[in-house]
């Protein structure tokens, strides 16, 4: 068992295991370049970012700004979400204009409006599973998954007891309209890789 393994479970068996105490370890630990973290359900994740994946999340973050500010939308920043031990660092999320950073300088959850995921291999579970859930429940009035492997968009909306009542299958090419949404613009995807 590692020091941080350790560390863990001593921390669960005291009850005193939280993000901020996980975060803190990871800080410390030596984690590459341009590695995502977070937490997803008390488990960690670490994923390295592909360029296809990249691509995706500039070409998103490019078309938002038609409506955000820049210090109003994040990329891989922690927002800690519903559930036990979840501490996303969102592909893509923007923040309402009544947006404010709790004590922390941290993003609040309730201030969410629009989350974009981009799928990589090791984690698209999360991304459709617990992720999903957890922007339901926060409700996220627009969760967005592009998925390059699929060669598509799967738009989330209308957030209800938990889950969304509205999935719309979009392909690689087709815009995604969100003009009836809260982020009120359409998204080009002509531009996003396969992979």
């Amino acid at each position: 068992m590692t020091v941080i393994e350790d560390r863990i479970t001593m921390a669960e068996e005291s009850d005193e295991l939280s993000l901020d105490v996980m975060f803190e370890w990871l800080e410390k630990m030596p984690v590459p370049e341009g590695t995502k973290v977070e937490i997803v359900g008390g488990n960690i994740f670490m994923s390295p970012q592909r360029q296809h994946h990249w691509e995706i999340i500039s070409a998103i973050f490019e078309q938002l700004r038609d409506k955000y500010p820049r210090k109003r939308l994040a990329s891989d920043v922690r927002i800690d979400f519903p559930g036990h031990l979840n501490g996303f660092a969102c592909d893509m999320a923007a923040m309402a204009d009544r947006s404010v950073k709790d004590s922390k300088g941290r993003w609040r959850y309730q201030d969410v409006e629009f989350v974009a995921e981009v799928i990589s291999k090791d984690t698209a579970a999360n991304d459709y599973g617990p992720k999903k859930l957890a922007y339901a429940t926060a409700e996220v009035p627009v969760y967005l998954i592009a998925d390059p492997y699929k060669g598509r968009c799967y738009l989330y909306t209308h957030p209800k007891e938990g889950d969304y009542v509205t999935r719309t299958k979009v392909d690689f090419g087709d815009d995604i309209d969100l003009t009836g949404t809260v982020v009120g613009l359409a998204l080009k995807t002509d531009e996003f890789p396969r992979d």
